[in-house]
């Protein structure tokens, strides 16, 4: 197993600058504002010959509120299966009581604790951690988490216990499937999250936007590895007005370019409006697969059910034959059928076809449905293969097939799809004209026509 490193502290001291350096990525939001991340994110580090992981925390809050409590529990339970934890402490405000209380808390973890001093740049290293000696956590390391100062060395101390974990390569996580669930703000998200995982994983509360970064869970169900994607709520651009918000849905953005399949979540006990709609398209966009989840569904009578479902096959009429799950996250009702769903778009999104398959599939649907002349010429379609996967992306050869126009594209899309079972998964077709095998002869090669133009006649 790979060695965890838990980062802790206060609001706005650096952990999450700290996080995306270890991680080489951008996948903590950062900003000046305190209280940017309130649920826990992992990330996969290395420094020189040693990988571990490493887990952003939120900033632990000396005011009492509800959630600041969420935000402890999450950091409890990251100290609780961490084999060490950095505590950050902020050489530019100096030594708090905040501190002096987060340190009392790690004395008695029984972890491994290191003292680091950030926003040490520019500071004589022994004047900056002279004043957190009195934490009595050993040896305060002076660091920067925004230039890499000092981070190096300290990372490779506390891990010199763990060379073991060189001898062993760990497996990347690019072939376990990946579930992110998106929708609107407060529309039960985080608390179907929760349900699939099976602990209190991520905070949960009514008021929208509770969620700001996106979440990476690794979770195992029935035997099976997989990477569930809690995301931010996407609300109207018109109603966007908190910069973190926009970096939020931006979050959200990159969080269904990485996934094979987007649990859309919509919300039963309102209306299914416009934003929906342009959520889901935004998924077709990309080019993943899709599953309708139906929140909040216990409590509703048959009438307002079926007007619910007249809704969704009008509004989300453009999506290529998704899924419906209905269920209640905050009771547990069907959950149990949200990842079989999700396994079975999964399955289309990276779905292999055989090349003679798929020919014989192009000929029969060409039989159905021919395609129309152009110019009063036939379009010739001669053969058909899969290039590529997530989405399935089928490229046809023939000759003025750039003449197809994109309704009869449409219909071959929704032919392949019939024929091969996919749900969900926005087929794409490409096409390449055949080229005249003329046009490459010898240009030094004259024709007998132009050979003879300019013979005179006897």
């Amino acid at each position: 197993m790979l060695p965890v490193v838990a980062l802790v502290g206060r609001p706005n001291v650096g952990k999450s600058t700290l996080f995306n350096r270890l991680t080489r990525s951008r996948d903590a939001l950062v900003d000046n504002q305190p209280g940017v991340t309130r649920d826990r994110l992992y990330g996969r580090g290395r420094i020189g010959r040693i990988p571990f992981l490493v887990v952003d925390t939120g900033g632990i809050e000396s005011e009492d509120n509800l959630f600041s409590r969420m935000v402890e529990e999450q950091v409890d339970q990251v100290i609780e299966e961490a084999d060490m934890v950095m505590f950050l402490v902020d050489a530019v405000a100096g030594l708090v009581m905040q501190d002096r209380e987060i340190a009392q808390r790690l004395r008695v973890s029984g972890r491994t604790i290191h003292l680091l001093v950030n926003k040490s740049e520019g500071f004589r290293q022994s004047l900056v951690t002279s004043e957190f000696q009195e934490l009595s956590l050993g040896t305060p390391v002076a660091i920067s988490a925004k230039r890499g100062d000092g981070i190096e060395n300290v990372i490779l101390d506390a891990l010199g216990d763990h060379d073991d974990a060189v001898t062993q390569e760990q497996p990347g996580d690019s072939d376990i499937p990946k579930f992110a669930l998106v929708g609107r703000p407060n529309v039960g998200k985080s608390t179907l999250t929760n349900r699939l995982v099976g602990e209190h994983r991520v905070i949960v509360h009514d008021l929208p936007g509770t969620t700001r970064d996106s979440v990476n869970i690794p979770v195992s169900i029935e035997g099976k590895d997989y990477i569930l994607i809690d995301t931010a709520g996407v609300r109207k651009k018109s109603k966007v007005e908190e910069v973190i918000e926009k970096f939020s849905v931006i979050k959200t953005l990159q969080a269904i370019e990485n996934c094979q399949v987007v649990l859309l979540i919509v919300d039963a006990s309102t209306e299914i409006g416009s934003q929906d709609a342009a959520i889901a398209g935004m998924v077709n966009d990309s080019g993943r697969s899709i599953v309708i989840v139906v929140n909040k569904w216990d409590g509703l009578d048959n009438r307002k059910r079926n007007r619910i479902i007249r809704d969704i096959e009008s509004k989300f009429s453009f999506l290529p034959g998704p899924e419906l799950v209905t269920i209640s996250a905050l009771h547990g009702s069907n959950i149990k059928e949200v990842i079989p769903a999700a396994n079975r778009a999964y399955d289309s999104a990276m779905v292999s076809i055989a090349t003679s398959n798929l020919n014989r599939a192009l000929a029969d649907a060409i039989v159905q449905t021919p395609p129309p002349m152009n110019n009063q010429r036939p379009v010739k379609m001669k053969f058909a293969h899969q290039a590529g996967r997530n989405p399935p992306v089928i490229v046809i050869h023939g000759n003025q097939v750039d003449s197809l126009p994109k309704s009869y594209l449409r219909y071959l899309s929704r032919y392949f799809s019939k024929a091969y079972g996919l749900t969900g998964t926005p087929l794409r077709i490409l096409t390449r004209v055949s080229e005249n095998p003329f046009k490459r002869r010898n240009p030094s090669k004259k024709s007998f026509k132009e050979r003879t133009s300019g013979r005179r006649k006897l």
